[in-house]
């Protein structure tokens, strides 16, 4: 991953860690006192041996004893502060992030639902949880592993010369943990969000799995995709474990050997015997820090892992620019040769399409599958920008609009309507925090779907869930008609609207259709049934991506049943020539 190329990104996240600069100055001095504090252990060892058992003084030992509990009490005070300030600090970062990644996972699904539209929330929980760990203290303690070497040197070369090689052996060991466990723990990282991803399909879709009798074969699926994914945090965490296990063991040894060494120096008189217990300890004490960084070393992993992709994730969305404010517009929308390739793709989905739509005026737009209808719905509606050509509403183009203001201009109803978790009322008014009740059956009325709704349980407070509850599809897409009529938009997109209805709610649709015409509102109909252009005055026939016919309703149909007559004329009573 190139830096150059993410550095927007990293950016951004080092300018919210930054907010939080003076705190990590806190904790960097209260964690100098706490490794001054640390002392305290060695140097009460040092005294007892050395003098109180020599010099048999209660009242030494009993002083002695009160100011260690003090200054471990000291230490207990400064540790915990400090534990306190990095937890709000990483909370801070979170915080700070929370909306813009959010923003620009939503935006990111919406083009290429990808990798990072997936896990950019739980990257960005990863770096927070390090920043809150206490493996984030160890990096502030580390600092500290040189002055305690040296502190045994000061004891004895011997004892400093075997705590520096120690030392060594552990930073080698970390080395060699971060080259040998970094591929493993991203491999089951991925295998362990296929599984989930998995899982998330089947749950959603479970009434289709039920009716098709595919339990069977999702639940195989599902399970060999999670045994994947335990295998991968088994072998994972066998990589870890035994980098924990080797530098724990060794670390035992290596005090061990302090100890021994020190008895040496004893016999020799070159050290006393409070000396030999106190470098131990020292010694304990300048490798905890390395042995805490490796035994957490996933957890480190993760968060750098998680880091690098929320600096792709914002270097590619970028922030929404402030945009000046415009009126509200007429319905008046100009499409110029128009060129739109679909996210991760290299083929144009739409080419040089161009045509114009007036207030009062409905669009019908037809074609076979794949001809571009939904992609001109999506490029229409701003969710895919245009590779070419412009879009212009009331002769300002799409990208001069901010996206919920676009939003309340122009209403949309997709081809597959999903509802979110709430009431009827709260999808009605797209999820605002304060909706105008008003509004909403203004809505539903222009939708004619307010007799409807009054027909559920609890009306308009009736709770339904991201795939309806007990709706059926037809009820669904006449709520997802008046969710896209509220607010009083200029221009209506409808993909498709009524491919779930009966002839009742294409007759209520069509009403709907006109009343919004009669408004000096304009309507485009993505469609593949005749009903569903009855109240269109315009048509535009796609065909592989390409303008066919674009004109009066009457006349692109003459055009229309004239090629099929002329198809099925030269291809004679034989068959095609």
């Amino acid at each position: 991953m190139s830096t150059d190329r993410f550095q927007k990104g990293r950016d951004e996240l080092r300018a919210a860690r930054r907010k939080s600069r003076p705190y990590y100055w806190f904790v960097a001095i209260f964690s100098f006192f706490v490794n001054v504090l640390m002392l305290t252990g060695p140097l009460y060892m040092l005294q007892v041996y050395d003098r109180v058992l020599g010099s048999r003084s209660e009242a030494t030992l009993i002083a002695l004893s009160v100011l260690v509990i003090f200054l471990y009490g000291m230490m207990g005070i400064l540790d915990y502060v400090r534990g306190r300030i990095m937890g709000r600090v990483a909370a801070r970062f979170q915080s700070a992030l929370d909306l813009r990644v959010f923003d620009a996972v939503v935006r990111r699904a919406a083009v290429k639902p990808d990798e990072l539209a997936q896990t950019g929330l739980r990257d960005l929980e990863s770096v927070q949880r390090l920043m809150s760990s206490p493996v984030l203290m160890a990096f502030f303690d580390i600092p500290m592993t040189p002055f305690f070497i040296l502190g045994i040197f000061i004891f004895h070369p011997w004892l400093g010369y075997l705590a520096l090689a120690g030392g060594a052996v552990l930073i080698v060991v970390t080395l060699v943990n971060q080259a040998v466990t970094r591929n493993p723990t991203l491999k089951s990282n991925i295998a362990v969000m296929q599984a989930e991803r998995t899982s998330d399909q089947i749950r959603n879709e479970a009434e289709m799995v039920h009716a098709l009798g595919m339990r069977g074969a999702a639940f195989r699926r599902w399970f060999a995709a999670r045994r994947e994914a335990l295998a991968g945090q088994i072998g994972s965490s066998d990589l870890t474990g035994t980098f924990t296990t080797i530098t724990k063991t060794f670390r035992l040894l290596l005090q061990s050997a302090m100890l021994g060494l020190g008895a040496y120096l004893v016999l020799l008189n070159e050290l006393t015997p409070g000396a030999m217990i106190a470098g131990s300890i020292l010694m304990g004490r300048a490798l905890a820090p390395i042995e805490m960084a490796i035994g957490q070393w996933a957890l480190v992993e993760r968060a750098r892992k998680g880091w690098d992709s929320l600096a792709q994730l914002l270097t590619e969305v970028p922030e929404e620019p402030e945009r000046t404010a415009l009126p509200k517009p007429a319905a008046r929308l100009e499409v110029q040769q128009l060129t739109v390739v679909p996210p991760g793709e290299q083929q144009a989905a739409l080419r040089l399409v161009t045509f114009n739509l007036e207030p009062g005026q409905g669009l019908g737009v037809i074609g076979s599958s794949g001809a571009g209808k939904s992609t001109l719905a999506r490029a229409i509606t701003g969710v895919w920008r245009p590779a070419g050509g412009k879009i212009r509403l009331d002769g300002a183009s799409l990208d001069q609009y901010g996206p919920d203001v676009l939003g309340s201009h122009i209403g949309y109803l997709p081809q597959r309507v999903t509802l979110f978790d709430g009431t009827i009322a709260e999808n009605i008014a797209r999820l605002s925090p304060n909706p105008d009740p008003e509004k909403i059956v203004e809505a539903a009325r222009k939708a004619d779907a307010h007799e409807m709704i009054l027909k559920l349980p609890n009306g308009y407070d009736t709770r339904v869930t991201a795939t309806g509850g007990r709706l059926s599809g037809g009820q669904m897409q006449r709520i997802g008609l008046a969710r896209a009529m509220y607010g009083d938009p200029t221009i209506l997109v409808l993909d498709e609207p009524n491919s779930n209805l009966d002839n009742e709610g294409s007759e209520a649709v069509n009403r709907a259709i006109r009343g919004f015409k009669a408004a000096g509102k304009s309507v485009i109909i993505m469609a593949h049934r005749p009903a569903a252009i009855k109240e269109c005055d315009l048509l535009l026939m796609l065909e592989n991506g390409g303008r066919v016919a674009f004109g009066p309703k009457e006349e692109v149909l003459a055009k229309v049943v004239q090629n099929h007559q002329q198809i099925a004329q030269s291809a004679g009573p034989g068959g095609v020539r």
